[in-house]
């Protein structure tokens, strides 16, 4: 079975790379390799030459299981994605009615949920409109209802197709809409109009939804504002949207993020703590005068106890990725004790594998899969090369200590107990004793530590991809906040849910303090100057490396040349540089929604222009700007360069100075801006903006166009920021030098000044569009003097400001210009150099088929 999940695992992880479905001759292709596939198996076990006779068939069986696992996963896609709203019911007032499902993330001023949809105001004859939608509600003139799972509403809502921001090296927000089931996402347009219904919905998951939001409710009550009580939170419930940002970064810094899900860890001290009481319980029952076990071993009782308190638990946890792995891997181990079997520890990981894939194909794309899975499997290798039966002591029982009945049958009724009670005592205090006990200690704390070292080197290179960093303080803080946390602060939690009133708020503030003394130990650590190695996102090929050398490491002891396996992470731990060469540079427009944020990159040196929307709306510069900075090598910025002060292009700016080092600060907003100060308590070099600032890097030259120097007068969009990136040191252009403008917000004035002034400086390759393709910019004789050969649109999809405006739009198109929009085409990079340019666009060379719907 190892073989045959293996190989349907593989299956769902190719189709989920694929950039389209498969059309009806790649499924015939498939059909045809599977079938072959089988037969070839069949006939290799009974035919093949014995040497080569497994092997053959174990890959034959793979191959099948592959094709099995890809039409699978492809058949679930084609259903889920034949759903769809229409394009035409886009930012648009829609009535429905339905329920709530699942309430994602809560807040005082907004909250976010699953709605189940139970009638369209409007009809959509020949589609299949969505049943499961994503949507907000917003707090504006009134306080927000109370939102609970099964509560019935009619809603006014807007609606726009399944959307998220595509950037090289981040994950698409898509696939996570998909593995939930939701095919539209909006907000709630007109609070005033939403009506609650009288009946609520009814169902085993609207149950559990309930169960879950009153378990938060009575944990929000007992602790309030308490700093830590999102950690409380999200282990009693899964839900992690409450854990505070500092908890966050303090736990990934240190390497023990694991422990705020509710993981597999937790599930089985739930199940082994349920499985215990009940098998207990069971050893003392009786039935009219027969004892329990006599009819039902007590055993198969603990491990069905086991299982069902797994399974609430994984209910209550909302099952995770995680969670579902370790519940199948229970169920498997105890049907195989119900029936009596005996089974390899190796196909309960692989039943675990082809079940959870089974119920979510899509599971392969979150880091949660990959880390739980690849944990478990580490700790089963490690394991494979350790002895089964280790000798503990070399000390051998006397007759007496191997049978003490012998003792009591010896001695005559009425002797005194003296001597036997002395001889105990004696016993329990000797050398030989004491010195057992040590080797029983030390073996299980060598055990410990061989499963801490195989699953830290097996996580390092896929936490090295995920989150760009390696914790090397992990070990270190695992060793102690694992068992504090499995052996206090989660039991506690678990009876603070299970308690009632007024003993469970007793026992949720004693979780509490075990949080924060556990959070004041790992800030210890993590304020080592060596507890967090950061990397840039590593590639396939390094990773792939890095695999070979883990699987070297932890083989059984024997293994040739185990000492060459360190090499082997030498891709992953000193990456090539991956910047442009001297005297060209790489510019990237990043995907962020509406707002500006481009990462300028020379051969030694790198400029971020602009970062995004804020906390005041989407969070681009903390969710991807500085994400994209870290996955990609950027650990230090030579120059922040905000050019204005609105939200869209200088609200992220915060969140940069926070994450990464800042060698200059350069800007074009009002002296008494709070970002001045940010940026000096950072450490930056300040710089107030200003036309005829000039610098080359690599011989590449930077020349700011706008504004004058002087006072900022104005608003904001009269005194951007425009900056010209030009291979060529200088005015000259002739010789194949390639420019690229970057405009910022600038209008219909500038641009006339600018032209005006000197119309040849403003020639440029590449043009970053100005005012997001606003109608009061992109002026005639401005795209007359600039002439660029790509212009690269920031701009969100379907703003609500509705840009680009269709006339803006097609003066460029009328010009033969190629076209980057980050609404349809995620991310832009353009690779320039003296006579060679190239655009890549996200979603031309990164597609995946589920993108093919809502662009």
């Amino acid at each position: 079975m190892r073989t045959v999940w293996c190989g349907f695992a593989l299956g769902v992880i190719a189709l989920q790379r694929q950039a389209a479905l498969p059309g009806r001759l790649m499924w015939l292709a498939l059909v045809v390799l599977a079938v072959v596939a089988a037969l070839g198996a069949a006939w290799m076990l009974h035919n093949a030459p014995r040497g080569v006779r497994k092997l053959a068939a174990w890959t034959a069986i793979g191959v099948a299981s592959a094709c099995v696992g890809f039409g699978y996963a492809a058949v679930r896609a084609e259903r889920l994605l034949a759903v769809a709203l229409p394009a035409a019911w886009q930012a648009r007032d829609i009535d429905v009615t339905g329920h709530i499902s699942r309430v994602l993330a809560r807040d005082a001023s907004k909250a976010s949920f699953l709605f189940v949809v139970e009638t369209w105001s409007a009809r959509a004859p020949g589609s299949r409109l969505p049943q499961l939608i994503q949507l907000t509600w917003v707090a504006r003139d009134a306080p927000l209802p109370s939102i609970e799972p099964g509560a019935r509403w009619h809603l006014a809502v807007r609606l726009k197709r399944p959307h998220g921001e595509g950037n090289f090296g981040l994950r698409d927000l898509e696939t996570t809409l998909l593995s939930r089931g939701v095919r539209a996402t909006g907000y709630v347009n007109n609070p005033e109009r939403a009506r609650r219904l009288a009946a609520d919905a009814q169902g085993i998951g609207v149950w559990i939804e309930r169960a879950r939001a009153a378990v938060r409710a009575r944990i929000d009550a007992v602790l309030a504002e308490a700093p830590h009580r999102g950690i409380v939170v999200a282990l009693a419930t899964g839900a992690q949207d409450a854990v505070s940002d500092a908890d966050w970064r303090l736990l990934r810094n240190t390497g023990t993020s694991h422990l705020v899900a509710i993981s597999g860890l937790h599930l089985t001290f739930v199940a082994g703590l349920a499985g215990w009481a009940t098998g207990a319980l069971w050893r003392r029952a009786r039935w009219r005068g027969v004892e329990a076990p006599l009819v039902v071993p007590a055993q198969k009782i603990a491990v069905a106890g086991a299982l069902c308190a797994a399974a609430a638990y994984a209910a209550l946890a909302g099952f995770n990725v995680p969670v579902q792995r370790a519940l199948w891997m229970l169920a498997v181990t105890a049907a195989a004790l119900w029936r009596s079997r005996e089974l390899v520890r190796g196909h309960v990981l692989a039943w675990a594998l082809g079940l959870v894939l089974l119920r979510d194909p899509w599971a392969v794309t979150a880091a949660g899969f990959w880390l739980s899975f690849g944990a478990v499997a580490a700790i089963l290798f490690a394991a494979s090369g350790a002895p089964r039966v280790q000798q503990v002591g070399d000390i051998e029982l006397s007759p007496d200590e191997a049978d003490p009945m012998r003792e009591r049958e010896a001695e005559p009724r009425g002797a005194s107990r003296s001597p036997r009670l002395y001889a105990r005592f004696s016993a329990a205090f000797s050398y030989e004793r004491w010195r057992r006990a040590a080797r029983r200690f030390w073996a299980r704390m060598r055990d410990g530590a061989r499963v801490q070292w195989a699953v830290t080197l097996a996580l390092a290179p896929l936490t090295a991809y995920w989150f760009m960093q390696i914790p090397l303080i992990g070990p270190l803080a695992n060793a102690f906040a694992i068992p504090w946390v499995s052996v206090f602060v989660t039991p506690t939690v678990l009876a603070g849910v299970m308690l009632p009133a007024p003993l469970d708020a007793f026992a949720l503030r004693a979780a509490h303090t075990l949080i924060e003394a556990l959070a004041a130990a790992l800030a210890m650590l993590e304020g080592w100057p060596w507890a967090v190695l950061r990397l840039p996102q590593p590639g396939y090929w390094a990773l792939g490396c890095a695999a070979v050398g883990v699987a070297w490491c932890l083989a059984p002891r024997g293994w040739p040349l185990r000492w060459l396996a360190p090499f082997t992470w030498l891709p992953l731990l000193v990456p090539a540089p991956n910047g442009p060469p001297p005297g060209a540079f790489r510019l990237t427009a990043l995907d962020i929604g509406q707002g500006t944020s481009v990462l300028v990159e020379t051969a030694r040196h790198t400029l971020l222009f602009d970062a995004g929307p804020g906390p005041e709306s989407t969070h681009a510069g903390e969710r991807i700007v500085v994400p994209y900075l870290q996955a990609h090598g950027v650990m230090r910025l030579d120059a922040l360069m905000v050019s204005h002060d609105d939200s869209d292009h200088s609200g992220g700016a915060q969140a940069v100075l926070d994450a990464v080092p800042v060698r200059q600060f350069v800007a074009g907003i009002l002296p008494g801006h709070p970002l001045w100060a940010s940026a000096r308590h950072a450490g930056a070099d300040l710089v107030q903006c200003a036309a005829g600032q000039r610098w080359q890097w690599d011989g590449v030259a930077f020349e700011v166009l706008w504004p004058d120097a002087g006072p900022l007068s104005g608003k904001p969009n009269t005194h951007c920021c425009v900056l010209r990136v030009s291979t060529a040191p200088g005015r000259d252009t002739a010789g194949g030098a390639v420019s690229a403008l970057l405009a910022a917000d600038i209008e219909a004035p500038a641009e006339r000044t600018l032209v005006a002034r000197d119309a040849g400086r403003l020639q440029a390759q590449v043009l970053v569009v100005p005012h997001h393709g606003s109608k009061t910019s992109s002026t005639e004789p401005f795209l007359d003097s600039v002439w660029p050969l790509v212009a690269i649109f920031q701009v969100g999809y379907l703003n609500r400001f509705h840009h680009p405006h269709p006339g803006v739009f097609a003066r460029y198109a009328s010009r033969h210009i190629v076209i980057a929009r980050s609404d349809a085409d995620g991310a832009a990079r353009v690779e320039a150099a003296p006579g060679m340019l190239a655009v890549e666009r996200f979603r031309d060379t990164q597609r995946r088929y589920w993108m093919e719907v809502g662009e």
